[in-house]
């Protein structure tokens, strides 16, 4: 609000500003403003709707002198009765309708003429106060009380002098507008009243993105070049800000005359009168999952709190940065999600550009969240708090997260207070990650197991956050389940709903094998709109996604043949005690490296031919100097705990890994391999022989 005053001087203080005859034609300038333009009635001008206006009472201001009418006023000063009267402070924006006859003003000299003084009383409400209707004398920058006197044919506005004796202070302000309705008052002054949910100081303007119960708009404020505008409103804080809605580069933005930070019940009030709305907008869709499936109702409610809180920080301004496994299913999980949230955010924020500010898919080639990953990730975040004004990131893990080994780089980010919310179906180290995470779901977590797909719970994740999103996605979940060999019950139903698509078995495992060879090759890099392209989600051209898979896939086939032909005969074989086959390699000596397929992969295509050769249960082990990757079928290994009792036996084995029961990865130290590898064997001589039980997840992607 704006400073309370008390009764005008007659003389300006000392440290007032010089008269400025420039101020004077200004106010000139905007006195003609009014001429030719309809002028309201002398009757109540206040309107309804978008430009009404309404009165906030401000605490009372006395005046100590309780002046009377001069002398040499010619009789025209209108005194008030000492008991107290009511003076209007209208607000930046208020137009003319907001004067009525009658009524005491504040007004502001804003330049002084022979034959009187020009004033303001708001930025668009400007008038003479002839001499013969002044009580005093002044300067420019000095404040007085009018009441209208005239409005000539013209549209020339007069005002006269007014001594209110004692007097209150009510303002008038323009009633707010909706953030969702600017584009229908394009060119017109308007009222907000909201959050700031970003603050972006830029080469020219202030940019403070203000978010109220109906969506987010940039509202543009000029102090000087490069200048931080309005310095003491920062984030969280609730404003009411008054300008002008233009376009700039097609976009919407409120140009800002005034702008302040709401405090006390004034804030309270903003905020609770927003809250219902708020909370309605960020509420997730529900709409029914794309096939029935009883396992994937245990984890529907925890789907539904993560879409609520995606929805409600991207309504903080929260930025979101996505981790995500960088295969198959990885990518299946992140896409859907990246395009549903970009089109919320879209919906949201009337800045076109604040989706690609807001949202970062980024890959993970290891099986969980390296700390060179996370350094890098907040290097880049603390960059962008600086240089954008943005709060620190949301962390979304996706299709990794749930381990233990995941736990020191979350532990990092804790000296940041960065949330983390993980959506995997890895074998879960509850107790290590729980109190380091904000939403954590996981199939295992409900008594179920890695056979629901990140992809599959992402799919569903993305239609609760934009259900217009769902004929993108009819059929990923199949591709999902495919790429990482899923047996879950419901996959039969995801190929019929494939098929409904246009998609055969054989084209859904291309999508998937070109999903695989385009990461490998992008490495550390998104992709972007290829990959998208690739999964047919968010693709404006069925024909070129088509092409692209058949290339991407053929491609994909070739190098694995190739690598195959290299990595066979050095394929080592024994008969476990549990008569399982086991198969050994060597891939860092024994298989081409640096090229598609990478280690992890090679060593599940090398299994695949031998579960189809031999028809009975299969272990196989890719191995290199610090590394090993494992899978089976028809063997429980149940690899997870394999790995903690590795752990304590083999002492300087610098032992780390997990996965699921019938696939997995082991780290350890290069001197330790021998012993590592040969306790791992023993440990699946004696595993359980279940022939129901196959290889369903993804292989791990080692680079080594």
């Amino acid at each position: 609000m704006r400073e309370e005053r008390g009764n005008p001087p007659h003389q300006s203080d000392a440290g007032r500003r010089e008269s400025d005859p420039d101020i004077g034609c200004r106010s000139v300038r905007k006195a003609m403003f009014w001429a030719g333009m309809p002028v309201a009635s002398e009757e109540t001008r206040h309107k309804d709707g978008a430009g009404a206006f309404r009165r906030v009472k401000l605490p009372r201001e006395r005046n100590p002198q309780q002046m009377s009418p001069a002398d040499d006023a010619g009789g025209s000063g209108v005194a008030v009765p000492d008991d107290g009267t009511t003076v209007y402070d209208l607000a930046a924006n208020c137009d003319f309708d907001a004067v009525e006859r009658g009524e005491l003003y504040h007004a502001t000299v804003n330049g002084v003429v022979d034959y009187g003084v020009f004033v303001d009383l708001s930025d668009d409400v400007s008038g003479l106060v002839h001499a013969s209707n002044l009580l005093g004398t002044y300067e420019v920058g000095d404040e007085l009380v009018v009441e209208l006197d005239e409005v000539r044919d013209n549209g020339d506005i007069a005002f006269a002098e007014v001594d209110p004796g004692e007097y209150e202070i009510e303002e008038i302000r323009r009633d707010t507008h909706d953030v969702d309705g600017l584009a229908d008052v394009i060119g017109d002054s308007v009222t907000l009243e909201g959050v700031v949910v970003q603050v972006k100081q830029t080469d020219g303007p202030t940019v403070f993105q203000v978010r109220d119960a109906t969506g987010i708009a940039p509202c543009t404020a000029f102090e000087d070049a490069g200048v931080r505008a309005y310095p003491s409103v920062g984030l969280d804080d609730v404003v009411h800000v008054e300008g002008r809605v233009e376009t700039r580069n097609g976009a919407i933005q409120l140009e800002v005359s005034h702008l302040e930070a709401l405090e006390g019940d004034d804030a309270e009030h903003v905020r609770e009168e927003q809250a219902d709305d708020l909370a309605a907008l960020a509420a997730p869709h529900d709409p029914e999952p794309l096939v029935e499936w009883d396992a994937f109702e245990k984890l529907r409610d925890d789907l539904r709190a993560v879409a609520e809180r995606l929805r409600r920080e991207v309504l903080e301004g929260r930025p979101i940065r996505m981790r995500h496994h960088a295969d198959g299913d990885g990518i299946c999980a992140s896409v859907p999600m990246q395009v549903a949230l970009e089109r919320f955010i879209e919906d949201t924020y009337e800045d076109p550009s604040a989706a690609q500010h807001l949202l970062k898919r980024l890959p993970s080639k290891a099986p969980f969240y390296e700390m060179e990953d996370v350094t890098r990730d907040l290097n880049f975040a603390l960059e962008d708090r600086t240089r954008h004004g943005q709060r620190l990131p949301l962390l979304l893990m996706l299709d990794n997260g749930s381990t233990e080994e995941d736990t020191p780089a979350y532990r990092n980010l804790a000296h940041y207070d960065v949330p983390i919310v993980v959506v995997d179906h890895h074998h879960p180290d509850p107790e290590a990650v729980e109190d380091l995470v904000d939403e954590h779901v996981n199939p295992y977590l409900h008594g179920e197991d890695y056979r629901i797909t990140t992809g599959m719970l992402c799919v569903e994740l993305a239609r609760m956050i934009d259900p217009d999103i769902t004929e993108d996605l009819r059929h990923v979940p199949a591709v999902a389940g495919l790429s990482d060999r899923s047996e879950a019950d419901a996959m039969d139903d995801y190929l019929d709903l494939a098929r409904e698509e246009g998609y055969d078995e054989r084209e859904l495992r291309n999508v998937g094998e070109a999903l695989d060879y385009a990461t490998f090759w992008l490495r550390y890099d998104d992709g972007g709109q290829f990959v998208t392209d690739a999964l047919n989600v968010d693709c404006d051209d069925e024909e070129r996604h088509r092409e692209l898979v058949d290339f991407l896939a053929t491609r994909a086939e070739r190098d694995v043949d190739r690598q195959l032909d290299a990595a066979m005969p050095h394929v080592e074989h024994e008969r476990l005690d549990n008569g399982a086959h086991l198969y050994r390699i060597d891939v860092e000596n024994h298989a081409h490296r640096f090229t598609y397929p990478a280690p992890g992969k090679t060593t599940g295509k090398i299994h695949d031919r031998k579960v189809a050769e031999t028809g009975d249960p299969v272990i196989t082990i890719g191995y290199g100097p610090d590394f090993a990757v494992l899978r089976s079928d028809g063997v429980r290994l149940d690899i997870p705990e394999m790995v903690e009792e590795l752990k304590e036996e083999v002492y300087g084995g610098g032992v780390s890994g997990g996965g699921h029961l019938v696939v997995g990865s082991i780290k350890f130290v290069n001197g330790m391999r021998d012993s590592v590898i040969e306790s791992l064997v023993a440990k699946m001589a004696e595993a359980e022989i279940d022939e129901e039980l196959g290889s369903s997840a993804a292989f791990v992607e080692t680079e080594e």
